[in-house]
């Protein structure tokens, strides 16, 4: 790993440790994994990091299980004076090929011969649809604002200056100014930025599903689609949250070896 992509601060603690996991995400949640409180244990052996994780269920899907234990290394091995971090999970169904392959390096295909596909395809499915879910909040976060939907669709990366913890909104080429929630705009920018859909070539910044400008007129449908977006990840949330409250349950039945 080239230095220049590494964390520049000095040390390796459990906070900072904590801090580089909280970027780590569920996919399918689009939350992190620290607020999920999947973490079971950090240790820190010298300039080594050991992390151990638990997923909601045994069966949680691989290719989730496979994408977080991977951001999860690379997100601590980023820090400034760690030279190797091991990832462990814990009881679930594929645990021995995850880590082995997680902390040999292997790919997934390596892992998993016999699977169909790499985890890509699915993390762009899962990219797109947290994008769409941010997007929701963004521009429901600028309606309460006082914008309209013809102000939205015509905003660019340039109109937001985020400083803290609000969000400058700037309309008619920065005559006019207006303060709202940086939390849902910056984390929409962020994942819009990761998926590619914002660049100088195209700076739209609230785009349709299909990744293409919204016209005016077409700003109400796109928005209720979005929120579609938004409820499935909702639901899905709290059937994990239920199931993961379950399996931590002091008087749960221990459960069998894989």
């Amino acid at each position: 790993m080239s230095a220049d992509t590494r964390d520049g601060e000095d040390g390796v603690s459990e906070a900072r440790i904590r801090e580089r996991l909280d970027r780590v995400t569920d996919p399918e949640l689009d939350t992190s994994i620290v607020e999920l409180e999947y973490i079971d244990e950090i240790g820190i052996d010298g300039n080594e990091v050991h992390v151990a994780m638990t997923l909601p269920t045994a069966w949680c899907s691989p290719a989730f299980a496979w994408m977080m234990a991977t951001d999860a290394r690379d997100e601590i091995e980023r820090l400034h004076g760690v030279s190797e971090a091991t990832i462990e999970l814990r009881e679930h169904m594929h645990e021995r090929e995850i880590n082995r392959g997680v902390n040999k390096g292997l790919s997934f295909g390596e892992a998993f011969p016999d699977a169909e596909g790499g985890v890509e395809p699915v993390r762009t499915e899962l990219d797109e649809k947290a994008r769409l879910a941010r997007q929701h909040d963004a521009t429901s976060a600028l309606l309460d604002a006082g914008l309209d939907g013809d102000q939205i669709v015509a905003l660019t990366r340039d109109d937001i200056m985020i400083e803290n913890d609000n969000a400058h909104v700037w309309l008619r080429e920065g005559a006019v100014g207006v303060c709202v929630d940086a939390d849902p705009l910056e984390r929409y920018v962020e994942k819009a930025a990761a998926t590619g859909l914002v660049d100088d070539d195209h700076p739209e910044l609230f785009r349709t599903p299909a990744g293409e400008p919204i016209g005016p007129e077409a700003f109400e449908t796109v928005h209720h689609r979005t929120r579609a977006a938004g409820v499935n990840m909702s639901g899905q949330g709290s059937v994990c949250d239920a199931l993961h409250e379950s399996r931590r349950a002091e008087d749960r039945p221990p459960l069998s070896s894989f």
